[in-house]
């Protein structure tokens, strides 16, 4: 199939309808709403289901419907819509259900701006919402990866019955790029989704029941406990990142989604000056690459790790953990909707290679 001029939100919009996506519930916010847009002109024609609902809050609760019926089912907002969507999205990993969410990041907090912004991290790796629960969250840098990643959320989430968040921002959902839509093919050990609800004869299989309502508390902790034992299956085989530079390198970055980009760019300046810089990319924010993080800062050349990010800092936590002491941590970030420029990162990165802090 031949590249095609694409805007990123609506990239993904038909990466997931090419996944098998036929239920879209959302509500209107900036700056994701082609989303919902391009979903409401698409899914018809396809057989699916889109409806624009009264709030946020019932758009997730719809999710939670159709995710209960064995349904591929997506929803989409920005930062303070997601915040409202929380309770509902921990409703959806109680209940075991599969689900894909999308959040265009705007800068924050309360109502903030309209501007690309990464300050959500902590809210989408930590779950959000109440409870022992986790969301799988997928940080493209591209949109072609942005398209790619889309599909192996709807996979993920029906592989461990579990809601995944692909995290972007209002830069990469508005950005236009050349995009292959790959085509689809859903992996052969899928399991069957026979826990769906479906309707009841009474006799020919098992009563589905959809609940995440456990009254009894040790009824509860076995249900947790399985769910940890989930959890612990995806950081030991879904973690994801990309190295670039990093062996032999004197300065280690961190960053993820749109930033790297802007970090690729000031790297290429400083190794232009013969600084020896390299960069881990999470591509699953969690689960955290904290293996690769800590192998690349704990090379005798390397000395200093420097973080960056487009908030007052969030994932610098994640790599100090990571790094776990042996390197020092700095970290560079714009908040509000403002991001690092290729310049000031370049700046940071002289400075770390000099030994300072």
């Amino acid at each position: 199939m031949a590249k095609k001029l694409m805007k990123g939100n609506e990239a993904i919009a038909e990466a997931a309808i090419q996944a098998g996506c036929r239920y879209f519930f959302g509500y209107p916010i900036t700056p994701q709403n082609e989303i919902p847009e391009y979903m409401s002109a698409r899914l018809p024609k396809v057989g699916g289901c889109f409806l624009q609902a009264e709030s946020e809050v019932a758009a997730i609760n719809m999710v939670y419907g159709a995710a209960g019926a064995g349904a591929r089912v997506m929803t989409s907002s920005s930062s303070p819509g997601i915040s409202l969507k929380q309770e509902g999205i921990s409703y959806i990993a109680g209940a075991d259900l599969p689900c894909v969410i999308i959040n265009m990041v705007r800068g924050g907090s309360g109502l903030g701006s309209i501007q690309p912004a990464q300050s959500d991290y902590f809210q989408a790796t930590r779950g959000g919402g109440h409870g022992d629960y986790r969301t799988p969250v997928l940080a493209p840098a591209s949109l072609q990866e942005a398209v790619e990643l889309v599909m192996d959320a709807f996979d993920l989430a029906d592989k461990y019955l579990t809601p995944v968040m692909v995290l972007g921002d209002g830069m990469l959902g508005q950005m236009m790029e050349a995009v292959d839509m790959p085509e689809y093919k859903a992996p052969a050990d899928l399991p069957k989704k026979d826990w769906a609800a479906t309707g009841w004869d009474g006799k020919s299989r098992k009563r589905a029941v959809v609940n995440s309502l456990y009254i009894n508390a040790a009824d509860l902790e076995v249900q947790n406990l399985k769910m940890q034992a989930r959890y612990d299956q995806i950081v030991a085989n879904e973690t994801r990142w990309e190295c670039d530079g990093v062996e032999g390198a004197e300065v280690i970055v961190t960053a993820y989604g749109t930033m790297a980009r802007i970090v690729r760019s000031a790297m290429a300046r400083a190794r232009a000056e013969g600084i020896k810089v390299g960069m881990v990319r999470p591509i699953t924010l969690w689960p955290f690459p904290e293996k690769a993080v800590y192998e690349a800062a704990a090379q005798d050349s390397v000395k200093n790790v420097l973080c960056v990010e487009m908030s007052l800092g969030q994932m610098v936590d994640d790599v100090k953990i990571a790094v776990a002491g042996r390197k020092p941590v700095s970290f560079f970030g714009r908040s509000g909707g403002m991001f690092p420029t290729v310049n000031q990162v370049l700046e940071e990165i002289r400075k770390l290679s000099k030994g300072g802090m």
